[in-house]
């Protein structure tokens, strides 16, 4: 009864009309403010989460989240040990060999250095997203024996080649002629050009050739430098990677984290740095809600006292103020929680028509790794943030509602 009577009296005091206009201005902004931070603190969290979504997407199109080679870098028999680690490690759901070496591109007067990885169009599929990538020709172009490159387009701009253009390929194994010592180098016909981004050095740095090509020209015979492989999940790689070392001690191999796990972290790490600033937006708004109840705790001294009289134990006076600010912080972060969600869902179309009023380009991919500003909505985040809001909502009103279980009828009611 009593627990039922503390609800309805709280939702009473929370609906009523107040003489102290003041008292109702600091109920309303603590109700705004904790609504901002609740909004505020989705939409960050959303972009962050898009921003990390996109980088991730853009880095794992084309790197590879686990290299097996050798520590002399040559791994022989390559057929076989694909279907042997496929075998030893059920968490591989793609493979494929590769040739990786240094070169200088050069066309007429333009020279520039280049990642030359020899692939086998077949199977490059099975580890990353090269074929969707093209803008221009086709991985099928590379075939055996017709000695064809497929450019970043980045590369192609500093060369100033395009398709069907031929460019010479120096590589620094050498080779002894009656000449002298002098470096190998083949023509080689544009044959494809990609696009992955800004950001990552893929477009500027990269050139793909067929392995067998590649194989003739850094004088592998039948061997490839390594096997790239894909995974089933992409935070499970140091395990992998490790596991087939341990099982093969002729094996050397390596994961996506020794190469771009200091990103990730960093941006891990920014975002919980995020929350733990913009939650306190919700704190301050939380304090704005304790010096209100504080202020109706005073003006409803004469009312604690009639209750009192009429046999209302502290225990009801504590749960009915616990009621009236609990309802403050609730509407508080509903509001908050629908405005931050249709903000976190509409922002990217919102910054677009922003910069579409002021002619001006604010997100630009050679600064921000894309053009626009993406947002992905994660439940998790919703989760945590409403329990955070709420729980410091409860915890400010427990020291006025405290101070309100503790008026003593005789006092309160000496002057009335």
């Amino acid at each position: 009864m009593f627990k039922s009577l503390s609800l309805y009296i709280g939702l009473r005091y929370t609906r009523a009309k107040r003489k102290n206009h003041f008292i109702s201005f600091i109920s309303l902004a603590s109700m705004i403010g904790i609504a901002l931070g609740v909004a505020v603190l989705i939409t960050v969290l959303s972009v962050m989460n898009g921003f990390d979504s996109n980088i991730r997407e853009r880095v794992f199109s084309m790197a590879p989240q686990v290299t097996i080679s050798t520590l002399q870098n040559r791994l022989s028999n390559w057929q076989s040990w694909q279907t042997k680690l496929a075998a030893q490690e059920p968490e591989i759901v793609g493979s494929a060999p590769f040739v990786d070496g240094q070169g200088l591109l050069r066309f007429y007067n333009q020279v520039s250095g280049t990642e030359v990885q020899g692939i086998l169009p077949s199977q490059e599929s099975n580890v990353n997203e090269l074929a969707q990538k093209m803008v221009s020709g086709s991985l099928t172009n590379l075939k055996p024996g017709s000695f064809g490159i497929v450019l970043g387009q980045g590369l192609a701009n500093t060369l100033g080649v395009g398709m069907g253009d031929k460019v010479m390929l120096f590589t620094p194994t050498l080779t002894v002629t009656p000449a002298g010592v002098t470096p190998r180098f083949k023509r080689f016909t544009v044959v494809g050009i990609f696009k992955v981004g800004n950001g990552f050095g893929f477009d500027q740095n990269l050139s793909f050739i067929q392995m067998r090509d590649a194989q003739a020209l850094f004088m592998l015979g039948d061997d490839v430098t390594g096997l790239n492989l894909k995974i089933n999940n992409l935070y499970n790689a140091p395990n992998v990677s490790n596991d087939i070392q341990v099982n093969n001690p002729t094996l050397a191999g390596t994961d996506w984290t020794q190469t771009y796990g200091a990103l990730f972290k960093a941006i891990a790490i920014e975002k919980n740095m995020m929350f733990l600033i913009l939650i306190l937006i919700i704190a301050v708004a939380a304090f704005n809600l304790v010096s209100g109840l504080v202020m109706v705790v005073t003006d409803k001294q004469a009312d604690i006292a009639i209750l009192r009289t009429m046999g209302a134990t502290p225990g009801m006076i504590l749960r009915t103020f616990i009621v009236q600010g609990a309802m403050v912080g609730i509407f508080g972060t509903l509001l908050g929680l629908i405005g931050g969600i249709l903000l976190a869902l509409n922002v990217t179309e919102i910054v677009n028509w922003i910069q579409q009023v002021l002619h001006q380009q604010i997100f630009q991919s050679s600064v921000y790794y894309m053009n626009y500003l993406p947002s992905e909505l994660q439940a998790s985040d919703i989760i945590k943030i409403t329990s955070f809001s709420l729980i410091l909502s409860l915890v400010a009103t427990i020291y006025p509602a405290w101070r309100a279980s503790k008026v003593q009828p005789a006092e309160a009611l000496r002057y009335e």
